[in-house]
Order: structure tokens, then sequence, then C-alpha cells
């Protein structure tokens, strides 16, 4: 089957990369991606893939094979877009102004698609059956992955594990990455208000200056992390905003700021956030303000089964060689793939999409990322080779 599935990657490549560059041409915000949906029933649909439709914009197809209930596994891939203008000069340049496939998304599905082709076209040569998840809103909380989970995409059929694949800017193209257990942070948004009494700038002992005690709180709260935390324990305070003020003669009544916390370890993480507020709270009041604090919880951290995980590297080695397979290294960005590893074994691995020779370098979220297409060959076979040859049995 390897060699069948290395055959199929390459003859249906070209195909994908037109499809690639279909989608990055027409990206979608999160939540918004109506036309990017019907795009992928239209794939699926001229394949003969039965699929359904999930929290709206969501497409979940069901490929099986023989004795479909033997093994059932899910293949992932994101949809959305970002509020991103993009710089490319590109015949496949987005033509929505101010969005733009800026984190590979296109590409994920791309691949999943490609992947699909694959798996139908030889589904009488392989047992069980294949969930196709393309997700909505994995850029924007609460993040499509648990608004799927909400509506049962983990259920009729239930899969014994997930796969899903990233593009990796900092990765030559034709490389795959693999990491077991901890993989990807929590992020979780911080907003805080805090109220004083505004006056003159020259009489500043009549007011109660929250710039200066905003100014106390940012230099505070990285207690949390410098002292509270365990350095062995990854973690990630940063406070990105600082708003308040008009002119320079006016002490302001309030000021706000937000920030984000980041952290590997889902216990500690909570743990943290009510360090956030006992220092907030107790550093505000004490210097005579008032404090609000809206910790908005986002998406939890990526943890990949390790045994599963163990097992796709091998695969890995076997089908794209192990010189071409390496380690993934710990990331403080977050995904929402992490509300499925807490649910079912999973496994997020990265897909190489760098070309230094033809200048391809620059990392997603960027006006000018882009991807060498040559990575799609690879991550449609991959995917495909995982879905049909990964051992799902005894995974803690």
């Amino acid at each position: 089957m390897i060699d069948e599935i290395r055959a199929l990657a390459k003859q249906y490549a070209p195909g994908l990369i037109e499809v690639r560059r279909h989608l990055h041409a027409h990206p979608e915000l999160s939540y918004q991606e109506f036309e990017t949906s019907r795009y992928i029933q239209e794939q699926l649909g001229a394949m003969e893939i039965p699929f359904e439709i999930m929290a709206v914009t969501g497409v979940i197809g069901l490929i099986k094979g023989r004795n479909p209930e033997k093994r059932i596994v899910a293949l992932r891939a994101d949809i959305d877009a970002l509020p991103i203008r993009e710089l490319n000069e590109v015949s496949y340049r987005s033509v929505n102004e101010n969005v733009m496939h800026a984190c590979g998304h296109d590409v994920h599905t791309s691949c999943l698609l490609g992947a699909a082709k694959i798996l139908n076209e030889t589904k009488e040569h392989w047992e069980g059956t294949v969930k196709l998840i393309f997700q909505p809103g994995e850029e924007k909380n609460p993040g499509g992955a648990s608004l799927l989970i909400k509506e049962g995409v983990l259920q009729n059929p239930a899969p014994a594990a997930i796969f899903g694949l990233h593009v990796h800017p900092g990765l030559e193209v034709g490389k795959l990455s693999f990491r077991g257990g901890k993989v990807m942070a929590s992020a979780d948004e911080l907003y805080f208000t805090i109220k004083g009494k505004g006056g003159h700038a020259a009489a500043p002992n009549l007011c109660v200056d929250p710039v200066l005690i905003a100014s106390h709180l940012v230099v505070a709260l990285q207690q949390v992390v410098s002292r509270r935390n365990n350095p062995q324990n990854p973690t990630v305070l940063s406070i990105t905003a600082f708003n308040g003020g008009t002119t320079t003669n006016v002490i302001p009544d309030e000021v706000k700021l937000k920030g984000t916390f980041r952290a590997m370890n889902e216990a500690w993480r909570f743990e943290a956030h009510q360090i956030l507020r006992d220092i907030s709270e107790g550093l505000v009041k004490g210097m005579g303000g008032t404090l609000d604090l809206h910790i908005d919880v986002g998406y939890p951290s990526v943890y990949n089964n390790e045994e599963l995980t163990g097992r796709a590297t091998i695969l890995a080695e076997t089908y794209a060689g192990a010189d071409r397979v390496g380690e993934t290294e710990i990331r403080m960005g977050a995904e929402d793939f992490g509300y499925y590893t807490q649910q079912i074994p999973g496994c997020f691995y990265r897909l190489g999409v760098m070309n230094q020779e033809r200048g391809i370098v620059s990392g997603v979220h960027t006006p000018t990322f882009d991807i060498d297409e040559n990575a799609i060959e690879l991550g449609m076979g991959m995917m495909a080779w995982l879905a049909i040859a990964a051992d799902l049995t005894k995974l803690k």
C-alpha cells in the first residue's frame, strides 16, 4: 500500500496545488467560511464521499474501507483565514481585501482533500473508517474544535485517535517533525481595567493615578512567571496593550491593559489565574484604585499521545525516509487541536514548507507567508498513510 499511496500522491499533487491556490485566493475569516465550506462540499461530492455539516461551516466526511467498524481514525484540517492584508505578488494572491491564509490552513485543507482522494480510491485495500474533519474557526475563541466536539464530531462513529498537521515555515520542504507529550501551550486572554480618580496633572496629590498603578502592575505581574512558576514548566505572560489618557496635562480616570497568559500544564494554568487575580487586586487596592479583571479562557495546551506519536514517527520514517523526519520543538503558540487531545489520543505534527533558495522563509501570521507547494505531495500522502497504517490499539 505504501508504494501505491506514494504514486497516487505524486499523480494527484498538481491538482491539489490548484485546489490550494483557489483556497488561498479566496480566504474567509473564522466562522464566516461559507464559500470555503461549499467548495469543500463540492470536492467531496465529486469524489462521492458522504458528508454532513456541523457548526454551520464545518464539513465532516466519512470514508469506509473493508470491515469499517474494525478501526476508526479521524483526520483534521482547519479552514479559516486571518485578518491580514497579503503582500505576496503571486497569481493566487488573496482577492479578499485584508483577509489572508497566512497560517497555512489552505495547505492543511488541500492535504486533507488529497488524502481523501487517495483513501477513497484505495478503500477496497484497507480496513476501517476514516473520518474527515474540515474544521472552522481555529483562529478565534471559542475555537471551532470545541464547537464540533459539542455537536458530537467524536461520536457516531467514535474515532480511536485523531491526526492533524500544520505547516512549519522553519522546516525545509520535504521534511516532517513529530513530538510526543507537550507540544503547544494553552492561551488565555487578559483584560484589566484599572480605575482611579482623574484630575489635573499638576496636582497628582488630588488624584488616584491609574497610569502609575498600571505601570506598577505590569512589573508586578512578571513575578507570576519569574517567582511563582517552576522554571521547568514553560510559561509566558505578556502584557501587550497599555491604553489610557488623551493629553499631557490630564491624569485619566482609568487605564486598560491587555495581555496573554500561556502554559503547558493545565493544573498550573488555572492556579496561575488565581495568582494573577490576587496580585492584581492586592496591588491596585493598595494604591487606592479599583480593578476589573476578565480572563478569557482560551484553548487548552496540545498534548500528543506519546504512544501514538511514537508509532506515527516510525511510519513517517518509513514513508519519507528517516533523514527527513525530525523532532518538533515545543512552541508557546496555541492551537485548538488541544480540545481533541483532551478527549481522545491525538498526534499533531509538522509539515516543512520552507525553501531558502526560492526565498520562501516568512513565518506564519505575516503578510508575506507562502509555501513551497511541493510540500503538498508529502502532506497528502503522509495523512493517507497514517490513516490506514497507524496502530490504534492499546493507546492510553
